[in-house]
Parts: C-alpha cells; sequence; structure tokens
C-alpha cells in the first residue's frame, strides 16, 4: 500500500478497507489534470517565494517529464498507490527526492480533486459541444436536401398534417442546439478555480489564488473555501445536461426505430450501422438507435446517483463525493460515444421520399387544409370541421385519400366545393402556404439562419 500519509496511526490499514477506500483504478485518467494543477500550483510557490524559485523550476520540470512519460507509454500509473494524487507526488519525490516533497504545501486533497474534476469536465464539455456541433451539420445537410420531401407530421402517432423530412428535423436541430446553449451555461457558471482552499478552510501560506485560477485559464477563483471543496453542482448540472441530450438523441432514435419498420419503411439504414439476426435471415436491425435508446437510463441514472449522493452532505468535504468520478467519467464516455455513432448512422440512411409522400396522401393529413378551403368559402369553422369529418368517414369506408373523390362526391356534403378545391388540399399547397417563421413553408428563411449559426458557432 502507497499512501501520504499515516503518521498518527499505529498499524496499516486493513487491506480490503484500502481497496475499498482507494480511488486510483478509475481516477487515473485524471493523471493529467491533476500535473496541470500541480505545475500551476509549484509555479505560484516560487512567484511567492513560499518555495525558492529554483525548487519551483525543478519541481515543474519534473512533473512535465512525468506527464510526457506516461503520454508516451514510458511510465505506468500503478495501482499499488490510493489515488492519482499520491501516485503523481510519490513518482515526483522518486525523482528530484525531497524538494518534491514541498508541492503539496498550501494544498489539501480535497481542493486537489476538486481541480482536476473541474479541469477534466471543462475540457470534456468543450468535446461534447464539438460532436454536437457534427451533428447540426448532419442534421443541416438533411434540411437543406429535402425540403421538398413530403412527410407526414404526427401527433398521438397518428397521421395530423404533411409537413418536409426539414420541417421534421428542423425540430431536432432546434433541441440539440438548446443543448450546446446549456453546455455553455454550465461552463461559464463552473469556470472557477478552486486551487487554493486547502482542505476547507484555506491555508496560512500567502499563496496568490489569483495567479493559479489564470495560468489555468480560469475566470477567477472561488470565493469560499468551504463551498470550493464541497462543491459538485457543475457535475449534477452536466448530468442534468447530457440526460437532456440522451432524451434528445432517445426520441430521434425511437422515430428512426418507428420509420425503418416494414409498416412504414421511411428510411433505409446503412449496414454499416445496422447488424442481422442469427437466425432470421431476413432481417436488418437497427440496433445503433435502440443502443442509443437504452443507454438513455443509463445516463438519467448517473444523475439520480449523483443527487442522492450529494443529498445529505454536511459541510465540508466527505468520502462519499469520491462517488462522483466513475459515474461522471462513464455517462460523459457514454454521452460522446452516442452523439459520434448517431451522427454517422443519421448521414448515411437513405430516405424513401416517395414512401413518405405516399403516406402523407393517404392519412387524411391534408383534412384541415379542407376545413379552411370551406371557411374561406364562407362556411363557418364548425360547421366545415362537421363536414369534413364526415367527407373522411366515407372515405375511410371506401378506402379512399381525400383528393380522390370526385367533384360530384364532395358536392354531396356541401354545395361550396369547387373544381380548386384540388390545388387547395394538394401536399404543396397544404405545405407550402404555411408561411409563418418555423413552419414548413419558411424553411428558406430558417436555413441560412442555422447556417449562420453553426459558422459563428
Amino acid at each position: 500500500m502507497a499512501q501520504l500519509w499515516g503518521g498518527r496511526f499505529t498499524k496499516e490499514t486493513d487491506q480490503e478497507v484500502y481497496e475499498f477506500n482507494a480511488s486510483i483504478y478509475f481516477d487515473k485518467r485524471l493523471y493529467k489534470q491533476d500535473i496541470e494543477g500541480s505545475i500551476a500550483h509549484a509555479t505560484m510557490l516560487g512567484a511567492q517565494n513560499i518555495i525558492s524559485e529554483e525548487e519551483s523550476e525543478t519541481i515543474v520540470e519534473a512533473l512535465k517529464e512525468i506527464r510526457n512519460d506516461i503520454d508516451e507509454g514510458k511510465l505506468e500509473i500503478s495501482e499499488k498507490f490510493e489515488d492519482i494524487h499520491s501516485f503523481v507526488e510519490s513518482t515526483l519525490i522518486d525523482r528530484i527526492g525531497d524538494t518534491g516533497k514541498k508541492l503539496h504545501t498550501g494544498r489539501s486533497r480535497n481542493d486537489q480533486v476538486a481541480l482536476d474534476m473541474k479541469l477534466y469536465v471543462r475540457e470534456e464539455l468543450k468535446v461534447t459541444d464539438m460532436f454536437l456541433k457534427h451533428l447540426l451539420r448532419a442534421i443541416l445537410k438533411i434540411m437543406k436536401e429535402n425540403t421538398d420531401t413530403v412527410m407526414p407530421g404526427f401527433t398521438h402517432l397518428q397521421k395530423a398534417q404533411p409537413t418536409t423530412l426539414a420541417h421534421h428535423m428542423g425540430a431536432y436541430f432546434e433541441m440539440f442546439k438548446r443543448d450546446r446553449d446549456r453546455l455553455l451555461d454550465i461552463y461559464v457558471r463552473m469556470n472557477y478555480s478552486p486551487l487554493g482552499s486547502g482542505a476547507f478552510a484555506g491555508t496560512t501560506y500567502p499563496l496568490d489564488r489569483e495567479q493559479t485560477a489564470s495560468i489555468l485559464r480560469f475566470t477567477g477563483p472561488t470565493l469560499n473555501s468551504m463551498d470550493s471543496v464541497s462543491d459538485r453542482d457543475y457535475l449534477i448540472e452536466t448530468l442534468s445536461a447530457f440526460s437532456t441530450i440522451m432524451m434528445h438523441l432517445s426520441r430521434f432514435s425511437e422515430e428512426i426505430i418507428i420509420w425503418n419498420t416494414n409498416e412504414y419503411r421511411f428510411i433505409d439504414m446503412d449496414d454499416a450501422f445496422s447488424t442481422g439476426s442469427s437466425i432470421m435471415p431476413q432481417k436488418k436491425n437497427p440496433d445503433i438507435a435502440e443502443l442509443v435508446r437504452g443507454k438513455t437510463g443509463r445516463v438519467y441514472g448517473a444523475l439520480i446517483s449523483i443527487l442522492t449522493t450529494m443529498k445529505s452532505l454536511p459541510l465540508a468535504y466527505n468520502k462519499d463525493m469520491q462517488e462522483d468520478k466513475e459515474i461522471v467519467f462513464d455517462a460523459i464516455d457514454t454521452v460522446k460515444d452516442c452523439i459520434r455513432l448517431f451522427e454517422g448512422m443519421i448521414s448515411t440512411m437513405k430516405f424513401n421520399k416517395e414512401r413518405m409522400r405516399a403516406s402523407a396522401n393517404g392519412g387524411f393529413t391534408n383534412a384541415t387544409d379542407l376545413a379552411d378551403y370551406l371557411v374561406v368559402k364562407g362556411i363557418p369553422f364548425r360547421d366545415a370541421h362537421g363536414i369534413v369529418g364526415a367527407v373522411v368517414l366515407k372515405c375511410e369506408q371506401e378506402k379512399k385519400a381525400i383528393d380522390e373523390l370526385k367533384i360530384e362526391e364532395l358536392k354531396e356534403f356541401s354545395d361550396v366545393f369547387e373544381d380548386d378545391v384540388y390545388e387547395a388540399i394538394s401536399m404543396e399547397t397544404c405545405i407550402n402556404k404555411r408561411l409563418t417563421l418555423g413552419a414548413p413553408g419558411a424553411m428558406d428563411k430558417v436555413i441560412p439562419i442555422y447556417e449562420e449559426y453553426l459558422f459563428n458557432q
């Protein structure tokens, strides 16, 4: 067992207790952040004459060498250490002797781990945002190519009104755009450095917390040392935002799964993003979409887990907080993988445009427009609604679309029907006359806005 404490203990920790307490098995992925924070701390210690400039430079150079050796595979992170902090500091002492023991001056593992997690999550927010931007580009490409692709819009999973694939995809563009906004909000709010807070009450050494915050590219230092070491709000916010991302991906996945069914056949999945059955040779399954849908619960679980962990913790630091890392690491990995694979899936799938149009035409999606036609002819809307309901009933009984009825048949329901009704209820008219901003007929106004957004963001 390798640990950097123990002076007041008279015997070693039980091995099982030690392993249960240790975090090196999962927090070793924080080695870059731990070293980055240590470099900033050592630099500040030298600038403040808490240690000599020579000692500061020696520590910094040794830390950089340790980081490079780990990066290049020359140094393996040993799991005999309690945590990544112990490993880095012990390795430093092994390399430069007693000078390395001065690194921890004015610092606690409490502010150290708080810093490492902030540095890690801050970077992962940027990476996730980049993946979302790539996904938005893929969605926008589909939109630009399908402004005239007619499909049914749904409410209650029943065909409601005709729309376009561009309009449908635009709804998801809005969702993922909001997700990016949430990540930015979290980044801005969390970007304050806890380094220098000590165990929870600061330190008697004249630390320059503004300097370390600047070196580490924080907006500034945190203003309460007790909150600094016990704050996990930014992790809760991150997991909440990630849960929302997964919810959006899951909704999208559900539609792709439905569209891929034999009953709909709106899309053809690319072979690279599908799998087959071990017994049924005809199957081509949308496994990526199903896995994304399934992994949503996994990310939700991480959010509930950290909320439950934090709900009754007194100030300041408690060992319970060590439980934040595994779930956050797993959620981050899951969300990034899901976004990346989802982008590949939608970028390669093909849309069966004729099938989509036929579905819209056969589902009475133009019934509302037929009622609007009657209103324009002077019939009150409530009466028009009843007339069109009767027309739809006749069509259902005769297994016809509305525009398949002859004008003589329509006149049985109202004398105001004329030959111009067919133009009024065509799919193109139903879509193109809806020109309010955000409607399917206004995609020519919305798409440039989205293009500018992606260019500027």
